[in-house]
């Protein structure tokens, strides 16, 4: 398996995995991504900064994620602390597609989305979910994410973790 950047042409199928994630959050029960995002023009917009990642199985995509290693400006507002203040990656809208599920992808991702952090020198992951992703608090508990509080998108609380993955500088 590899962790790559998405190209243009696989933006149909990478709508196709949102589209599944969606569905799966829907009839899971949960409220997250039930208001019309992410979107088109959501991927779009990654891919055109460099934050659509993919990963791949021999040329078949299980998985989508953003990959983001600048500051998420709503996470300057957390209801709580963070672990770090220094430089983090940022993960958002991952899904997997139905050929992944039952086989620990998202799992997979994070270790691989780990070691891309600890390459590029970077020693903390920080991601949200909403209250009711019951699959990714699971992930966050298994992995040895620290709960860190509440940060606010689209005027709904979410879930706020960090996971330090290599040394603290300052």
């Amino acid at each position: 398996m590899t962790l790559r950047p998405a190209t243009a042409s696989e933006l149909p199928t990478i709508w196709a995995i949102i589209q599944y994630a969606i569905e799966q959050r829907r009839m899971d029960g949960s409220t997250q991504w039930q208001d019309g995002y992410p979107n088109p023009d959501t991927l779009r917009d990654d891919l055109d900064k460099g934050r659509a990642y993919v990963l791949d199985e021999a040329g078949e995509l299980l998985l989508y994620a953003a990959i983001i290693f600048e500051p998420e400006p709503a996470y300057e507002a957390i209801e709580g602390r963070w672990l770090t203040d220094g430089p983090y990656m940022v993960l958002h809208r991952v899904a997997a597609s139905p050929q992944a599920k039952g086989r620990g992808i998202a799992t997979t991702f994070f270790r691989m989305a780990e070691d891309l952090c600890r390459e590029r020198g970077v020693p903390s992951i920080k991601v949200d979910t909403n209250f009711d992703n019951a699959p990714m608090l699971r992930i966050m508990d298994k992995l040895g994410y620290t709960y860190c509080g509440e940060v606010y998108f689209r005027r709904s609380a979410r879930r706020a973790y960090e996971k330090v993955v290599g040394p603290i500088s300052g």
